[in-house]
């Protein structure tokens, strides 16, 4: 298997180009008052929030939030510990 920062965009302007504008959904307990925490974990560790793409959705049986937020980062190392940083969230279950 290879190593994700070994894989190059096929074609010119593919893939990830930084810096840049990225979008993340964290999904979780719906208790947990996510719509709020998301953005705020994200600028915990230096991210710019766009903070009007905010958007949330609620589980069918209503026990599970999905919040997905836009955010600009610098560079791969950013993006990544965007994702490290959620998943690291009890509440949170897991990020795409």
């Amino acid at each position: 298997m290879r190593d994700v920062d070994s894989i190059q965009a096929q074609q010119e302007g593919q893939g990830f180009q930084f810096p840049g504008e990225f979008e993340i959904t964290a999904m979780g307990n719906a208790s947990a008052d996510l719509k709020a925490r998301v953005p705020l974990i994200l600028e915990g560790i230096g991210l710019h929030v766009l903070h009007e793409t905010v958007k949330h959705r609620h589980s069918r049986e209503g026990n599970f939030l999905s919040v997905t937020v836009s955010f600009r980062c610098d560079n791969r190392e950013q993006y990544d510990l965007a994702h490290v940083t959620l998943r690291a969230d009890p509440d949170i279950r897991y990020t795409l």
